[in-house]
């Protein structure tokens, strides 16, 4: 101001110094009125009213999509397109607002100033602009090119007829058989039969792969796998980091049931030589990610109590429990729309048996796809799934704003349900229920083996064999004629299992699994969930129930409702790490786990005396 002002001076006064003595009269210009500065945008205001308008539409989107989906669901009719026509275009127009060029202009432009916006206003932001990266309207086509192909691929994945001795089987039915079947040869015959739909899903497949790289690569993510692990807040190496770390806390204790699975299972089998791997179709499960029926607790077979009790009964019971915490009655609308059940026999139009639980509108409107059969496993699960209900029911609140109405971080959700799960089959707590005689002596080490063989043996499987394909498939850009021998490479590795015959690239076993192509780089979200859940389940019964963690019976604690509450209540609205700090006291690790097992150690070294371990 003084360099250009100075000046100015010095010239006026010149000018009067020349000028005549006589006054002459000079006209004279009113000075300008001064122009008030325009005001600095307030930020603040700014988001909150972006928000508030972003969010109205969001759910309203949502709302129809998840309408759609599930119509898809519950209801395939092969060779009927009309489902899945609606459910592209439901999701279409939902993929065009989330990912809008203009709404991704605008949440970087007020993500720029998130010093000046409140904590909670940039989680929102954040959340809108990771939405974005899924579906993002700059490369439009190739978004629309993507749901196009997921509903197609879904369709064929729910659709397909699973043949064995030339009758239709279901998912279950095949499950179901693999339990109970002794002898080795129809046990591979019926594998084989539920790996039948993978030559099918593979085109498919590949061409997901490609779009949805592509889709998030537009919005600056290196490739799908690192997008989907950017939602903890860790990039691709730190999160492979983490789940190989769990792998290896777990790695003792698995190789001991691994010996120990070779040799019963031969011996069950009637087979002589013991194999060095375990081959995949003598497991109880078609992935080998369970392996718990392997061993029946005497006094504790729930499935003769269960089956007089009816399917009915396992829902409203699962009700009862989380009302006995102090949560409220179901909503009417979960049972008026859900679809619990299996189809009647004979029914035209086949369903989606995977059990999951669906918040519809971000309100109160949610519901449950199951096929709930009166036996433990669907016990569990009905268990598990409400456990999700509730989760959705407690972050349906004034606080939470609707973009973070989810879990702390995805494995929350998961931890939540398997934490249920978990309580529902301790002892005491089926001696309360009147599930159990009370006074049933019960072999402790073989509820103990029970439980590993479900939880431990999942680990490997989850955050090795998944995550490690998925990490090659979408971020090493898997070669298509290496996608089976990478998947098979990897269950030797981490699970020590192999396939019973040789699987060439003409298959597709990974495809055989239902995440592989609809839930697709995540699956990590399963193995960190029982890692939580042990924390929480570990805190739950030494510092509010006083009871031994492998005895418990939360039944009736509306102080383990509170504790449950208080994490569940905030949503996505504080970050996941802290909510685990602050109600466990510590970080994320496999010490429960570990802990919680060690008296099975002993156990199983004593068993595996002698035997060759292969692991």
């Amino acid at each position: 101001m003084k360099k250009s002002f100075l000046p100015v001076l010095a010239t006026a006064t010149l000018l009067a110094a020349c000028a005549p003595t006589t006054q002459v009269p000079v006209a004279t210009t009113p000075p300008p009125e001064t122009q008030p500065a325009p005001a600095a945008p307030h930020w603040p205001s700014l988001a909150e009213t972006y928000l508030a308008d972003y969010s109205r539409r969001y759910q309203q989107l949502y709302t129809a999509s998840a309408e759609a989906e599930w119509r898809s669901n519950i209801h395939i009719v092969p060779g009927d397109t009309a489902n899945a026509g609606a459910t592209a275009r439901a999701n279409e127009r939902m993929a065009a607002f989330t990912g809008s060029t203009e709404n991704i202009t605008r949440l970087r432009q007020l993500l720029e100033h998130k010093a000046e916006l409140t904590g909670l206003q940039v989680k929102q932001l954040e959340t809108a602009l990771y939405n974005a990266a899924n579906s993002p309207q700059i490369i439009a086509d190739v978004v629309k090119a993507r749901i196009k192909a997921e509903t197609q691929q879904t369709e064929k994945l729910y659709g397909f007829d699973y043949k064995y001795q030339g009758k239709s089987v279901t998912t279950n039915d095949l499950d179901e058989l693999l339990r109970k079947e002794k002898n080795p040869a129809r046990r591979q015959q019926l594998w084989e039969v539920s790996k039948e739909i993978g030559p099918t899903l593979k085109p498919g497949l590949l061409k997901l792969r490609d779009l949805r790289n592509q889709t998030v690569q537009a919005l600056g993510y290196p490739d799908y796998f690192t997008y989907q692990a950017s939602d903890y807040g860790l990039n691709r190496q730190e999160m492979m980091t983490l789940v190989r770390q769990l792998n290896d806390e777990l790695r003792p204790l698995y190789r001991e049931l691994h010996t120990y699975a070779r040799y019963e299972l031969a011996k069950q089998y009637g087979v002589k030589q013991v194999p060095d791997y375990l081959p995949a179709s003598w497991l109880p499960n078609r992935w080998g990610q369970d392996w718990s029926s392997m061993v029946e607790v005497k006094g504790l077979d729930l499935d003769p109590v269960l089956a007089k009790k009816g399917a009915e009964w396992q829902v409203q019971q699962a009700e009862r429990f989380y009302q006995s915490l102090g949560f409220p009655a179901l909503p009417p609308v979960f049972y008026e729309k859900s679809s619990l059940y299996p189809l009647p026999k004979g029914a035209d139009y086949k369903k989606n048996n995977h059990a999951s639980a669906w918040h519809m509108n971000l309100e109160q409107d949610v519901r449950s796809l199951m096929s709930v059969e009166p036996n433990a496993e669907w016990y569990e699960t009905t268990h598990h799934e409400l456990g999700h209900i509730y989760y959705y029911l407690s972050y349906t609140n004034p606080e939470v704003p609707v973009l973070l109405r989810g879990g702390a971080n995805r494995a929350y959700h998961e931890a939540m349900g398997s934490l249920m799960g978990l309580a529902a089959r301790q002892k005491p707590f089926l001696a309360g229920l009147g599930l159990i005689d009370p006074k049933v002596k019960t072999d402790e080490m073989q509820s103990l083996l029970k439980e590993a063989l479900g939880s431990v043996v999942f680990i490997p499987f989850a955050s090795g064999v998944m995550s490690e394909w998925e990490n090659s498939f979408y971020a090493d850009n898997l070669p298509a004629d290496q996608l089976n021998a990478r998947w098979w490479e990897l269950a030797k590795q981490y699970q020590g299992i192999v396939p019973p015959t040789t699987r060439g690239e003409q298959y597709l076993d990974p495809a055989t699994k239902t995440h592989i192509n609809d839930d697709p780089a995540q699956y990590y979200d399963y193995a960190l969930s029982y890692v939580i859940l042990f924390q929480l389940h570990d805190h739950i019964a030494k510092n509010i129930l006083k009871q031994d963690p492998h005895a418990t019976n939360y039944y009736g604690s509306q102080e383990v409702g509170a504790f449950l509450a208080d994490i569940m209540r905030p949503g996505a609205s504080k970050d996941w790490r802290t909510v685990l700090k602050e109600k466990t006291g510590e970080d994320l690790s496999a010490r429960a786990m570990v802990e919680y097992f060690q008296p099975l150690m002993a156990y199983l070294k004593e068993k595996n005396k002698g035997r060759k371990y292969t692991m």
